[in-house]
């Protein structure tokens, strides 16, 4: 129905205040000779009653009768579209390298970007930095982030616009980057939020031939090349005024102001989000909430988001909002967990208990309580075919301090270290630990090898002994627990052994599988 579309409402009050105005207009208010009363000299034409009268009921009965939740309680547990069974979420999530691992968070990236620019106090006094949004570029992990205008004065000082952004990796705190220039050319973000008159993205864009579109989610992404853009989801109401749901996406150089749209279909491959969290959230809560109609006051079978939706990153390098789903009422333990693909909206529901993020939070604090740290926002991984949250753990300063995995089917199951290495050696620790066990022959595996060790070294950390070693004609570092082999103790440089492993890409390579063939 696009007459009730959010430009056309807009643009019903814009007519319902002309209309007052001219109303008040036609009675011809004067005051008396005292000037202390108004006095009406004529009546109001009738065609301005009626019209205001016709605006008044598309601007509060229409809406009311179009768009109640009571009267179209099925469309609006519906609007998030099929929902599909999985059985592992594991599957879902691809396996990941330790370097691949997400230690940097919106927090932290920005104390990283305000150190750059403090660092230069000519560029500090100018600007501001914008809000970060993670995104893959060149199928690695950055927080991006728009230098902004701090004023009006250093605005009409600067009217070209700032000169860049900053890019913060999530997988390393020292790979930080302030782009000024492209191929030798300097940048210039000329089109911003909070910019003035038509520097100023949201007008510009209103501006441009989109006053009439509903548009969500102004967020600063950079291509494969780094040139800056601005990607604005395009909704669409399905349901009246109310059930809105993404059409596509408009993509806005932020320097020249050029904009293209796209369908959800046709969008650049580089464009990591199309669906705007604040959509899918409320979808998935119509959906949890409606499953048994509007009337359900018992909350029979209702689900609810835990911690809001996280951006994770799945198989074929695709993204995807994560969240768990609690029954209502529920606090710390999860029923389920959904992925829903942001481009697509492609939607997953995993039925498996677990934390929620807020538990994982809460256990991993307790593992260094003595120390007082906080935990990062957890992003779940694919950890040995384990599904598993990992986080950081910060001091009072908002730094890193330390690491911690908890497994998301049961989160007492946890590991803490000082590097992530240390942290995955504890968490496998653990979770042996706990009666369970990693199984070397999953289909993550990658190696199986036969040799001879020519050195190996213990090492103890927060109490746990791991064990360091080499191997002859593998140029890699092997390390084990006791909770792998007992054999590792009792090994020595010349044993024959056979080990098995997950992943080969890194310098120290944990062991899922230790065999001392001098002990059969």
């Amino acid at each position: 129905m696009p007459v009730l579309n959010y430009g056309f409402y807009s643009v019903g009050v814009i007519i319902l205040v002309l209309l007052f105005f001219l109303f008040l207009f036609s009675l011809g208010i004067t005051t008396d000779k005292a000037g202390k009363k108004f006095i009406v000299n004529q009546r109001p034409k009738k065609w301005i009653l009626l019209t205001m009268a016709i605006v008044l009921v598309y601007l509060t009965i229409l809406p009311l009768i179009t768009s109640a939740t009571f009267l179209y309680t099925s469309k609006y547990q519906k609007m998030i579209g099929e929902v599909k069974k999985g059985n592992e979420i594991s599957k879902h999530i691809a396996p990941i390298s330790m370097d691949k691992i997400r230690v940097v968070d919106q927090e932290l990236a920005y104390l990283l970007g305000e150190k750059i620019i403090g660092s230069q106090p000519a560029l500090g006094s100018q600007i501001q930095l914008g809000r970060f949004s993670i995104q893959k570029v060149n199928n690695e992990l950055f927080w991006v982030a728009p230098l902004l205008h701090s004023g009006f004065f250093k605005w009409f000082n600067n009217p070209e616009g700032t000169p860049g952004y900053v890019m913060v990796s999530a997988t390393n705190e020292r790979d930080v980057r302030l782009v000024e220039t492209i191929d030798n050319k300097p940048l210039k973000i000329k089109y911003q939020p909070g910019a003035y008159f038509q520097s100023d993205i949201h007008r510009h864009v209103y501006f441009n031939g989109y006053a009439t579109t509903g548009l969500e989610d102004f967020v600063f992404e950079i291509d494969e090349k780094g040139n800056p853009y601005w990607v604005i989801s395009t909704y669409q109401k399905e349901i009246g005024f109310s059930g809105k749901d993404a059409t596509g996406v408009l993509v806005v150089d932020a320097q020249t102001g050029a904009i293209q749209q796209y369908a959800i279909a046709d969008t650049p491959a580089w464009v990591d989000r199309i669906q705007p969290a604040v959509i899918v959230e409320e979808q998935l809560n119509d959906w949890g909430e409606l499953i048994n109609g509007y009337w359900n006051f018992s909350n029979r079978d209702k689900l609810q988001i835990t911690e809001g939706l996280t951006l994770v990153y799945g198989k074929n390098d695709r993204s995807y909002w994560y969240t768990g789903l609690t029954s209502v009422g529920s606090d710390e333990s999860a029923v389920g967990f959904v992925l829903v693909d942001t481009r697509t909206k492609e939607t997953t529901f995993y039925k498996q208990s677990g934390a929620t993020e807020y538990a994982a939070q809460q256990s991993a604090e307790g593992k260094v309580q003595e120390k007082g740290y906080r935990a990062s926002l957890p992003i779940p991984y694919n950890i040995n075919n384990i599904p598993t949250y990992v986080m950081t753990l910060k001091d009072d300063g908002g730094l890193v301090k330390m690491y911690a995995m908890v497994a998301i089917n049961d989160y007492t199951i946890v590991g803490v270290g000082n590097s992530m290495r240390e942290t995955l050696t504890a968490f496998k620790s653990a979770y042996n630990s706990s009666g369970n066990k990693i199984n070397p022959s999953s289909t993550e595996a990658k190696k199986s090898i036969k040799s001879m060790i020519t050195r190996i070294q213990n090492d103890v950390k927060n109490g746990n002994s791991f064990y360091y070693f080499t191997i002859k004609d593998y140029p890699r570092i092997f390390v084990g627990s006791t909770q792998v082999s007992g054999e590792l103790p009792i090994t020595v440089v010349g044993d024959s052994v056979e080990i098995s492993f997950d992943i080969d890409e890194e310098k120290i390579i944990d062991v899922t599988r230790f065999d001392n063939k001098a002990y059969q």
